[in-house]
């Protein structure tokens, strides 16, 4: 007896990075919008609040699709107590640089695929620290004039120029610092019978 198909599967994002990422695998799969508040809750941690909303993301759209498997994702990145969100103009990512600079910054990358017809879960935090150089103003100025990272908690696109602003990376998967743990997701999709290489 053959076995059932795959689910289709389905990304909870419209984030063009992890688009990219999740179109590395060579798996056809769908992308959605989900519409979730992500304002954090009173006195929620960086990795609590990272790990409900891409929870919250997968489930929001599991009406949709009741026989898909659902990829939510979500990342929060902080500085000691700071959180770090998307800067939105040059003004803002000037300002994040410079508090970055020569410090480490943590990112808690969180991961939930959901499976609409069993209803199973998995879900896990995928960490990474990128510790900044020291960077001065005539840097930062050179680096956002070249590549205006306005769309990236932190501003620096790590896949692109801002590695240069990089002194080094501690974690298990560089793909969680752009916004999806490709090897976690790997495991995740093997135990639902993806027969990944």
């Amino acid at each position: 007896m053959p076995a059932p198909p795959l689910p289709r599967l389905v990304l909870a994002s419209t984030s063009r990075y992890r688009r990219e990422l999740l179109a590395r695998l060579r798996i056809p799969f769908e992308t959605v919008a989900p519409d979730v508040d992500e304002s954090p809750l009173a006195g929620e941690s960086p990795q609590a609040l990272a790990l409900r909303l891409a929870c919250a993301k997968a489930q929001a759209v599991l009406d949709a699709y009741p026989d898909a498997l659902i990829i939510g994702c979500d990342q929060v990145a902080v500085i000691g107590d700071t959180r770090l969100s998307k800067p939105g103009n040059h003004g803002n990512a000037v300002r994040q640089l410079r508090l970055m600079s020569g410090k480490p910054v943590a990112f808690f990358t969180a991961l939930c695929v959901l499976n609409a017809r069993t209803s199973q879960r998995q879900a896990a935090i995928v960490p990474i620290t990128v510790h900044m150089r020291e960077l001065g103003s005539d840097q930062i100025e050179r680096y956002l004039q070249t590549e205006p990272s306005y769309d990236c908690a932190g501003s620096a696109r790590i896949e692109g120029l801002g590695i240069t602003l990089v002194a080094k990376l501690e974690g298990e998967d560089p793909s969680a610092l752009i916004g999806l743990p490709l090897i976690k997701l790997c495991q995740m999709l093997r135990n639902e019978g993806y027969d990944l290489p």
